[in-house]
């Protein structure tokens, strides 16, 4: 059989992989400026560990592990009559994992007494969803997150605004739009219209607001149970436009019986005081009513980023987080804030907008061209000078045609080729030809050196 790969998952070649290490040492950057920490965790998890942590959708985009060995040996037929769910647990006890939020959770909670509280981590990971695979969407792909952990303190809010609009500068794309909520607003709008304690379930829908229009989410959340009288009253969250300071005003107004809903005006109003505060010139900031984040942890603050112009969805989200670690057990309350930037994605909107630098993909400066023994003997020494000045240069391994070596140069995009041959080697002036603008010069070893350091 001819070799495959699993759809929704890829390959990455030099070239590629090139310009996705540009993208991770830029995130990687601001997370360290920013005072996070490195952390990895294992690529599965206890199914555990992973379920009813991201609502009944995200639960069913898990990927099990099955068990080792004959993990069908316990089954019966009444288990299997029974059904996946009754069956699960019997033939699949690990999972990969769905995000790093999770698992970073269940780490906090197992080195509690060891940590610096607030903890501030930064992790950079792939992780897999069990999602029908489309543009900007795969089965495998990379998260980098920051996390910070026990604090309650909306500064941390502030510092995720920055960091999102240092990493989006940094990387090229300056025309993105931030957009912010806070999910105490959607408990509050829940209960304005008479649907109390059905908030996930309202976040869940309106999260397929840019899928699937405002006609098919309305039709969702009279599914799951909502009367019409409550979705008429959703009218206005659909039309709330205007500046920052102007839908604030119009929430407050139209959400004044929430007790809840004002709470998380109040808290987007400080977070944005702060902004404005640290000095962040020209925010691409939006508040935006309708951000749900579908996932079921988020308890206050959220974020989502979009690169406008392109037909990628977002390409960065996170929020605040204030029960999650109580879920694996604990009695101490820790409260978390994160987000994460989706690599696949960034690289697909970097890529469609041409935004990578042109040495972003460079790998070898020079290359040492050797015509005979001779030649190789005068190489070697000049290989190891260029590479202890930091220089990035190889050898070509075999004594073969100069043009069959030049090829090489060029399928590579090597800048600078060194000639070496009989000429060369008793003159002690090796021949560097530039392999842009096709110069040539005789230059020593020391200077050719001093030329391709730059």
């Amino acid at each position: 059989m001819k070799p495959s790969l699993v759809k929704g998952t890829r390959d990455f070649g030099p070239e590629q992989m090139s310009k996705r290490l540009f993208i991770f040492d830029t995130i990687r950057a601001t997370f360290k400026r920013f005072g996070f920490l490195p952390l990895e965790t294992p690529s599965m998890e206890n199914l555990t560990t992973l379920t009813g942590k991201y609502g009944d959708e995200g639960d069913q985009l898990l990927f099990k592990i099955l068990n080792s060995g004959d993990f069908a040996a316990s089954l019966t037929p009444e288990t299997t009559a029974a059904g996946s769910k009754v069956m699960l647990p019997k033939i699949a006890e690990k999972g990969l994992r769905y995000d790093l939020t999770v698992p970073f959770a269940r780490y906090v909670v197992m080195n509690r007494h060891a940590l610096a509280i607030p903890f501030k981590r930064y992790q950079m990971q792939p992780v897999w969803r069990a999602d029908r695979p489309q543009k900007g969407r795969y089965r495998e792909f990379y998260q980098c997150d920051a996390d910070v952990v026990g604090t309650d303190s909306l500064l941390c809010e502030a510092e995720i605004v920055l960091m999102i609009h240092e990493v989006m500068r940094n990387l090229g794309i300056q025309n993105f739009a931030l957009k912010i909520n806070n999910r105490k607003i959607l408990t509050g709008i829940a209960e304005f219209i008479g649907a109390p304690g059905m908030e996930g379930a309202l976040a869940v829908a309106i999260d397929k607001l840019d899928k699937i229009g405002q006609e098919k989410v309305l039709a969702e959340l009279a599914e799951r149970g909502f009367t019409d009288e409550a979705v008429a009253a959703l009218a206005p969250m659909f039309t709330m436009q205007g500046t920052t300071d102007e839908v604030l005003a119009k929430l407050k107004s139209w959400l004044t019986s929430s007790e809840t809903a004002q709470k998380g005006i109040a808290e987007l109003e400080e977070t944005l005081q702060l902004v404005s505060q640290y000095g962040l010139e020209h925010p691409q900031l939006e508040l935006d009513v309708t951000l749900a984040r579908g996932l079921s942890y988020y308890t206050g603050a959220i974020f989502e980023v979009k690169a406008l112009g392109v037909s990628i969805g977002s390409i960065s989200g996170g929020g605040r987080y204030d029960n999650l670690t109580s879920a694996f057990g604990t009695s101490e309350r820790l409260s978390g804030v994160g987000i994460s930037f989706g690599v696949d994605r960034i690289y697909d909107v970097m890529d469609e907008l041409n935004l990578f630098p042109a040495d972003a993909g460079q790998g070898t400066t020079v290359l040492l061209v050797p015509f005979d023994s001779d030649g190789r003997a005068v190489a070697l020494p000049l290989l190891n000078q260029l590479r202890q000045a930091g220089v990035a240069a190889e050898m070509y391994p075999d004594l073969a045609k100069v043009k069959k070596m030049l090829d090489y140069a060029n399928a590579k995009r090597i800048p600078y080729v060194v000639l070496i041959g009989s000429e060369e080697v008793q003159t002690g002036q090796l021949t560097v030809k530039n392999m842009i603008t096709g110069e040539q010069q005789k230059l020593s070893g020391e200077a050719v050196v001093e030329l391709v350091k730059g």
